[in-house]
């Protein structure tokens, strides 16, 4: 037996643990840059010792995104043509928003939100994603989870919907920025009798709606403001968005408690 053969025997049946904690073993070595190995739960790849040694071998079950979310055995990945895919940027995107606590000290929005069990599987939500995709123009598309259902905290099949930027632009939150008052309301910090309070719409060029002695009353004419303005910007998309998005923008209501 020469040494290169004796080395093969050696290593053959070798464990290690990865970085991930996953259990793996050498099953076949046909070289330092050619091995195969398994992995407990049964899933095999192939690799080179060295990266063996160091644990730095990936179990597609191991869940390598935010602890969360693991890519899972399919057609899917997360890189095509060392590129990253855009179901991985739209799957880890969704993932970070829920589960990255960094994210949540810029956006508390965030904090209360989840992602369905079966989306933590990259090849569910890229099977989904590629049959609910749509491009409108050069426009962004964007994840969304609360305009089918309102209030939704709940990244799923049955919640989620792609919309173009310009939509979920109408439904932007800056709870850190507003304080107390309800959406849409703030002081006025120079008032000469009692137009204590100023209603107005943030972007999309509306801006100032006017001065009220109450809360209730600013939030009113914010709320028909906004209200009309989410079924004219849904006429505007009319025929290019799924119709199911389409009737959820008609029938969508402002509460004093958004």
């Amino acid at each position: 037996m020469n040494p290169t053969e004796n080395k093969g025997y050696e290593r053959l049946g070798k464990t290690n643990v990865n970085k991930y904690g996953s259990k793996m073993k050498i099953i076949e070595y046909k070289n330092i840059n050619n091995v195969v190995v398994e992995f407990e739960n049964g899933y095999k790849r192939s690799t080179d010792y060295r990266r063996f040694l160091k644990g730095s071998v990936l179990n597609v079950y191991d869940r390598s995104v935010l602890n969360i979310g693991y890519l899972g055995e399919g057609k899917y990945s997360a890189k095509k043509k060392a590129k990253l895919t855009l179901q991985y940027i739209k799957w880890a995107g969704m993932l970070k928003r829920c589960y990255s606590k960094e994210l949540h000290i810029k956006e508390p929005s965030y904090k209360d939100c989840t992602v369905c069990e079966e989306w933590h599987n990259l090849q569910t939500f890229a099977k989904w994603h590629d049959e609910n995709y749509y491009q409108i123009e050069d426009e962004v598309m964007c994840l969304d989870k609360d305009i089918l259902t309102k209030g939704n905290k709940t990244y799923s099949p049955d919640t989620c919907i792609y919309v173009p930027q310009g939509i979920n632009l109408l439904f932007t939150k800056r709870d850190s920025e507003r304080g107390i008052l309800p959406i849409g309301v703030c002081l006025n910090k120079r008032k000469v009798q009692n137009d204590n309070y100023i209603a107005h719409v943030s972007g999309l060029g509306d801006g100032f709606l006017g001065k009220f002695k109450t809360i209730e009353e600013a939030f009113n004419v914010y709320k028909k403001h906004k209200e009309q303005r989410i079924k004219q910007i849904a006429d505007k998309y009319k025929g290019k968005i799924p119709e199911k998005l389409y009737d959820a923008l008609y029938r969508y209501e402002i509460e004093i408690t958004d």
